[in-house]
């Protein structure tokens, strides 16, 4: 029920399916192995969407500290990006997930990928997720006053990346037969 929504978020938090695959599953297996921790009667989809979001910053903190990635062969590869298929047609998709799949284009999405982490992520739970101020400040564990912060940085930010690819678009002439 909310594998969609935390796959989509988590595509969009690492930008590639591989590493979004890897963090639905790990941010899956950390809410089954500290279940005991859910307190009935509160919102489980904030407290999963918390548990991907520690996940989240914990693998890009160890990734910026640690050694570089080394690039796969082409057989290598392309046996990782055929599991990957099969998984993602493996999980389910709402309507509401096609349409809003469809809606980011490529601009959009790469103007996201650009955002700093903490940005891109309270961007992506406010306006996609759509989560309260208080809900994401709760899921990051940074006060409300940063959410809001981060969120208008992250939108001013995305706002400017967008102006300028505008800008550097070359503006098509109407042909003479049109």
């Amino acid at each position: 029920m909310h594998l969609g929504p935390l796959y989509r978020t988590a595509l969009r938090l690492t930008g590639n399916d591989a590493d979004a695959q890897d963090l639905v599953q790990e941010t899956v297996l950390r809410a089954f192995r500290f279940f005991d921790s859910f307190e009935p009667g509160t919102n489980c989809r904030a407290w999963l969407f918390r548990i991907l979001m520690n996940t989240f910053v914990n693998e890009y903190r160890k990734r910026v500290r640690g050694p570089q990635q080394v690039d796969l062969d082409e057989t290598t590869m392309g046996t990782l990006e055929s599991r990957a298929d099969q998984a993602i047609v493996s999980l389910p998709a709402t309507p509401e997930e096609v349409v809003s799949a469809g809606m980011l284009d490529g601009d959009l999405k790469e103007g996201l990928r650009a955002l700093p982490p903490e940005f891109r992520a309270a961007v992506l739970l406010c306006d996609v997720e759509e989560f309260s101020y208080k809900e994401i400040a709760e899921m990051t564990q940074v006060p409300v006053g940063t959410v809001m912060s981060r969120i208008h940085r992250g939108r001013r930010a995305l706002r400017e990346f967008l102006l300028r690819r505008r800008r550097a678009k070359p503006v098509r002439a109407l042909s003479a037969g049109a």
